[in-house]
């Protein structure tokens, strides 16, 4: 399944446009916990824990778009968009969430 930010395909066409597709994934509280700290201490680098984190969440939201494209007959996701949020009490959650158009490509 191609899943891509741009909303064209070079090469094949889009012969329809299937809907929109979406994906999410919740990230805890301690990892937002770690994730502040790591804000706090960003003149001293970067923490691979974090960020590891965030890229599986990520991942996650993005993957959960192709079995849903799938169901309606598409070829691709276009127009991908990748948005986080804190989320309950005190910031305690980050939702990670991907959104795009499913296509048939001709």
């Amino acid at each position: 399944m191609i899943t891509t930010t741009t909303h064209s395909i070079e090469g094949p066409v889009v012969t329809a446009y299937l809907g929109i597709v979406v994906g999410e994934a919740i990230i805890g509280a301690n990892i937002i916990k770690d994730l502040f700290a790591a804000v706090r201490d960003v003149v001293r680098g970067r923490t691979g824990a974090c960020e590891e984190a965030l890229r599986t969440a990520r991942a996650r939201a993005l993957r959960e778009m192709s079995p849903k494209a799938q169901e309606l007959g598409a070829y691709a996701v276009i127009g991908v968009d990748i948005d986080y949020e804190v989320l309950g009490k005190a910031g305690s959650m980050l939702m990670v969430t991907s959104a795009g158009t499913a296509v048939k490509l001709g």
